[in-house]
C-alpha cells in the first residue's frame, strides 16, 4: 500500500524566503519527528537520515538515503529517499501570489517495505506536514 498526501500552506513571505527553507535538505530533515539525526553530504543535495519508527518489527535506527532528483529554483524541488524500510518521494512547489505573498504545495508518497510502515505513515504522515509548516514559519518568524 502506497500512503499519498498533499497539503498547502499559505505565508506572508516571498516565495524566495520560503525556498532557502525548502530546498536546504537539512532543514527539511529538521521539521521530521521521526529523524532522530541526519547528515547532510557535501554536494547539499544528498542527506542521510536516521530515523526511528514506532513499528515492532524495526527494533533499530533506519538510514534513509535521500536525494534531491529536480531542483529548479527557486520555484520546485523533488527528493526521493530510499532504505530498506520505505522509499519515500516529497514535492515542494512554491507559487507566489501577491508582494511579499506565496503559496507552498506538498506532496509526500512513503512506500513502505515491512510491515506496519504504511499504517504509521498513514497515521502520522498530516502531523508530519503540520511540523514541516510550523518549522518554516518559524524559519520564516511568523506565528503559525
Amino acid at each position: 500500500m502506497t500512503v499519498r498526501v498533499q497539503r498547502t500552506f499559505e505565508f506572508d513571505a516571498p516565495g524566495e524566503r520560503v525556498w532557502e527553507f525548502i530546498s536546504d535538505p537539512g532543514k527539511r530533515a529538521e521539521a521530521i519527528s521521526v529523524v532522530e539525526r541526519f547528515d547532510v553530504h557535501d554536494d547539499g543535495k544528498r542527506a542521510t537520515w536516521h530515523i526511528s519508527l514506532p513499528i515492532p518489527v524495526i527494533n533499530q535506527t533506519a538510514e534513509v538515503e535521500t536525494r534531491d532528483v529536480v531542483v529548479e529554483p527557486p520555484r520546485y524541488v523533488k527528493f526521493v529517499g530510499k532504505s530498506s524500510v520505505m522509499r519515500v518521494t516529497g514535492e515542494h512547489t512554491i507559487e507566489n501570489v501577491g508582494d511579499d505573498q506565496c503559496r507552498l504545495r506538498n506532496e509526500f508518497v512513503v512506500d513502505g517495505r515491512l510491515p506496519g510502515v504504511e499504517r504509521f505513515f498513514k497515521k502520522n504522515l498530516d502531523r508530519e506536514l503540520r511540523n514541516l509548516e510550523q518549522a518554516l514559519r518559524r524559519d520564516l518568524e511568523l506565528t503559525a
